[in-house]
This record gives C-alpha cells, sequence and structure tokens, in this order.
C-alpha cells in the first residue's frame, strides 16, 4: 500500500446517493461521513500518521471522482498543529458472548463507541459488564437500529436466521457496516442485510477465545479472514481488523467453506488430540500428563508450521510397523474407542511421508498392512 489516496474511489451504494466513499491505499482508521444541509464531508483517519484526510464530496460524482488527482496523505513527521478528532463509529454488538465481547472491546479500544449489545444468559450479562462496561443490554434489532457498525457474533447456524430476522424487523438502514464473525459463512449470508443498503463484512478472527481479558492481548498475534462483496468493502473490513491490532487475510467468497474446514480440523481436531493423549498417558499411569505432553506438543506444533511434512517423527514416519501394531493392540484392549483415530491418523502420516520423501515404498508397504489387519473385519 502506498501514502496516497487512489485516485478513483467514490463509491454508491445499492441506490442510496449520499454515502460516497474515498478509501485509503493503506489502512485507515475507518470513516465517518457528516452530511450539514447539503454539505457532505467524509473524513478517514491513517493508522500511521497524525492528521484526518476531510472532503467535501457533495457535489462530486463518480466521474468528478475519476478525473480528479490524487492527494496525499499527511507527512507523519509533520503533525498538524490542531489535530481533527478521529472518525469513530457507533457499534453494536449482537451478542454479548465469548466473541462478540472481546472484539466489541477491541474495537472500543481503537476509538470506536460500542453503543449497545445484547445478552440473554446470566453469563453472557456478566461477560458484558466486564468487558463493555456501561454498555446498555437491548433486544438485538434495537441494538441493530442503535449501530453504524453492526457486529453479529453468533453461532454459525444461527445466523442465517437472525439475519433475515432482522431485515423482516427492519433493523437495517442504508449506510450502516454490518459485519459478522462466522468462518463458515462469506457475506451472501447477508444478503438480507445487503438489500436495506448495508456494506456486507466477513470479518472471522482465526482463533480461540476465553471471553477474558487476556483475549484482547491475543488478539495482536492472529489473523482474520475478512470477505467483502466489493473493493470498497474489502478495504473498510481490513481496516476495522488492523483497528483492532490483528492482520487481516482475504479470503474468496467461494472458499469460505473449505477455509473454515481446514481450521476446524487444525484446531477442533488438535484439541481432541491433545485430550485424548494426555487420557492415555493417565490410564497409563502418568500423574502429570499435561507436564509431560507440554514440551513435545508444543516443539511438534512449531516445527509442523516451521518444517512441513519434513518434520513428521515417530513410528510410522520411520517405518516401525511392529511398534504401531504393538500400539494397536494395546489400544484395541485397553481405549477400544481410540483405535479407529489411531489408524485414521496414521494413514495420513503414512501417505504424507511417502510424499515428503521420508518413508521408502517397502516400508509404507509393511506400515499400511498394519494398519489395516482386522480392520476389514471389524467394520
Amino acid at each position: 500500500m502506498t501514502g496516497e489516496l487512489r485516485q478513483a474511489t467514490i463509491r454508491r451504494y445499492r441506490g442510496c446517493p449520499k454515502i460516497r466513499q474515498r478509501i485509503c491505499r493503506r489502512p485507515v482508521n475507518l470513516l465517518t461521513s457528516v452530511v450539514t444541509g447539503r454539505s457532505q464531508t467524509i473524513t478517514l483517519t491513517p493508522v500511521t500518521g497524525s492528521q484526518n484526510i476531510s472532503e467535501d464530496v457533495s457535489a462530486m460524482t463518480a466521474d468528478d471522482a475519476r478525473a480528479r488527482p490524487a492527494s496525499p496523505l499527511p507527512d507523519p513527521a509533520r503533525p498538524d498543529p490542531q489535530p481533527p478528532r478521529p472518525a469513530r463509529l457507533a457499534v453494536g454488538v449482537v451478542s454479548a458472548g465469548r466473541v462478540g465481547t472481546v472484539l466489541g472491546a477491541a474495537l472500543a479500544a481503537a476509538g470506536h463507541i460500542v453503543v449497545a449489545t445484547s445478552a440473554v444468559s446470566d453469563r453472557s450479562v456478566r461477560r458484558a459488564e466486564e468487558l463493555l462496561p456501561g454498555v446498555p443490554l437491548l433486544p438485538p434489532d434495537d441494538v441493530v437500529r442503535r449501530a453504524d457498525l453492526v457486529l453479529l457474533a453468533v453461532p454459525d447456524d444461527a445466523l442465517p436466521g437472525l439475519v433475515r430476522g432482522l431485515a423482516a424487523s427492519g433493523a437495517f438502514r442504508t449506510g450502516q457496516i454490518v459485519a459478522h464473525t462466522s468462518g463458515a459463512h462469506g457475506v451472501a449470508v447477508l444478503a438480507p442485510a445487503t438489500d436495506a443498503g448495508v456494506l456486507p463484512l466477513a470479518l472471522h478472527p482465526v482463533m480461540t477465545f476465553t471471553g477474558r481479558q487476556e483475549d484482547l492481548a491475543r488478539l495482536v498475534t492472529c489473523s482474520f479472514g475478512v470477505t467483502a462483496a466489493d473493493e470498497p468493502g474489502w478495504s473498510v473490513g481490513e481496516a476495522l481488523v488492523v483497528e483492532m491490532g490483528a492482520e487481516p487475510v482475504r479470503v474468496p467468497e467461494q472458499a469460505r467453506p473449505l477455509y473454515h474446514a481446514a481450521l476446524a480440523h487444525g484446531a477442533n481436531h488438535l484439541a481432541v488430540l491433545v485430550r485424548d493423549a494426555a487420557d492415555i498417558l493417565r490410564d497409563a499411569g502418568i500423574g502429570s500428563p499435561e507436564r509431560v505432553l507440554g514440551p513435545l506438543l508444543s516443539a511438534a506444533l512449531d516445527n509442523a508450521l516451521r518444517h512441513g511434512d519434513r518434520a513428521l517423527t515417530g513410528p510410522v514416519a520411520r517405518g516401525d510397523a511392529e511398534t504401531v501394531r504393538a500400539h494397536l493392540r494395546v489400544l484395541d484392549k485397553e481405549l477400544p474407542e481410540l483405535t479407529d483415530a489411531y489408524r485414521a491418523m496414521a494413514r495420513r502420516t503414512a501417505a504424507r511421508a511417502v510424499r515428503a520423501g521420508l518413508l521408502g515404498a517397502d516400508a509404507a508397504e509393511a506400515v499400511r498392512a498394519v494398519l489395516y489387519e482386522n480392520w476389514e473385519a471389524d467394520r
């Protein structure tokens, strides 16, 4: 990204002639639209730099914007002696779950104003009181009506019905930014809101949440999967993520299901794998399985991320077929519910080890023969 305003970005949204935007080529602290009489001013705040960029665009057309030369961003080394107030959005969070409260708090820390949230359970109410103190608790449609930026942080399967219901109630309005945090969905799920004139975004934080203060610090190390309907939407979504201190990653609409499957397979199944390994150690009489596993698993994860398949170790990758057979026998006897999972992961390990050149053809065949022993009969 460069330090100049893009020359040709004045955008009309869904038949609303008063919503026009100029977007920076580098991240901005988002925009506000101030209408005074017939005059409209758009304000952008660069993430780096101390000065806002404001321009009266009320008389501009898209053709005017294309013909007009770009204006340079302010020089951070020459601060404005009277810097304008940075752009602010009124944020509404639906609902006060572990994700919504943390992202709401992150946006508040960036200078936006959380004007309302919704909470049903006692746990959600307590979480809102801790992370969003003083923010009113309102029904979801009232939260949406108060907000410039609506954050829909609900489970994947609940999102489509929520969007339809809010649209049917007339809660959305032209010019709002509506973002959901679901990993499984892109912006198509927001179609009822988009039809009302909103700017739709999918902002999925790639991390697990506890719903506590420590999550705010962890945000700065994580990525967000961002999906938008057009280039201005991408710019706004990326700016929001940067404001929260995280790294935006573009995920095309059609790639969203595969993207989410990869994350679920890696993180959710990893958690199950770790707990299963701890249970096996505990059954073997090891008193502190987490302490035993911690250094090993941390190193394994780090090596896998750094070195890929070259980090594969263990009896399968080495071709120790008799060791693999011994594992399967003891699991069948002591923890038969884990045998199928062990077989499945061992097969994937063998396949990747062969592809990486770590496991020769003869050794791979011996390991596969063990992994399929008695398997068909057990089906």
